[in-house]
């Protein structure tokens, strides 16, 4: 006679015991994970990304970048343009017309400082070398750091593919009326690299990490708004908000002197 078999409820005990254990210890693994978060989380989580954003504007922190700087327009308008640039970046070179459009709009009413901004990535191999470059033809005429960086911009293409790039910046040299000799021994001089590493510590504290980047008194502008008219608008509007500053603090003053002015009130 057989066994009769065991009824399969019996077989089915173990396993719910077992998943009866691991929802409770979910649900209290969960309970303790939520009274172990710090009050205001969220809060923190948001101050912290708002720190990392912060840290792409211009700050008293940043270091100052190469002084003097290589600046154009007057050094007390009320709206500074900063650009950070790459000499091998073509985004650079496509945007360099549209700034010296609005150079020639503005003129002394902006000041505007150009960054050397090297990236130091394998396919700009020749970028840090051509800030050098400029650097040494402003050593010799401020005026002629503005001819050298125009050439290495418009000619971008030319000395980038060639084996023989530094003889095509001596030529560039010659054109814009240098002294070739002196500007050779300034490419290899110290000088020249100090200020190319200077505001590359500045672009590096700043949070910098693509070119071009141009800010708009203290702004960061995106490339896709780097169009001659939107940054009209940028700097108009800036233009329009000094001017109301002013406005403001006279009509405070005027204020506060006609309540030092008015008798106090008997007791």
């Amino acid at each position: 006679m057989k066994k009769e078999a065991k009824p399969q409820e019996n077989n089915k005990m173990p396993l719910l015991i077992i998943g009866g254990v691991l929802v409770a210890a979910a649900i209290i693994g969960y309970l303790y994970y939520n009274s172990s978060r710090t009050p205001g989380g969220n809060a923190n989580r948001a101050a912290n990304a708002s720190n990392v954003n912060s840290n792409r504007s211009p700050s008293a922190t940043a270091p100052l970048g190469a002084n003097p700087p290589n600046m154009i327009g007057s050094p007390t308008a009320a709206v500074t343009i900063e650009e950070f640039a790459d000499f091998q970046c073509a985004a650079c070179a496509s945007v360099h017309p549209i700034l010296k459009e609005i150079q020639s709009i503005y003129g002394s009413r902006i000041r505007f400082i150009f960054r050397n901004f090297p990236l130091g990535i394998p396919q700009h191999d020749k970028a840090y070398e051509a800030a050098v470059a400029v650097e040494a033809a402003g050593l010799q005429d401020r005026n002629k750091f503005w001819d050298m960086q125009n050439q290495l911009f418009v000619n971008q293409q030319a000395w980038t593919n060639s084996p023989n790039y530094r003889n095509l910046w001596e030529g560039y040299a010659q054109q814009i009326g240098l002294d070739v000799e002196r500007f050779r021994n300034d490419m290899a001089g110290r000088a020249t690299k100090e200020r190319v590493d200077a505001d590359l510590a500045r672009g590096r504290g700043l949070g910098l990490d693509s070119t071009p980047t141009v800010l708009v008194n203290g702004k960061n502008i995106p490339f896709q708004a780097m169009t001659a008219a939107n940054l009209r608008q940028v700097i108009d509007s800036e233009i329009q908000n000094s001017l109301k500053a002013p406005a403001a603090n006279s009509s405070n003053e005027a204020n506060t002197s006609r309540n030092a002015a008015a008798p106090a009130n008997a007791q």
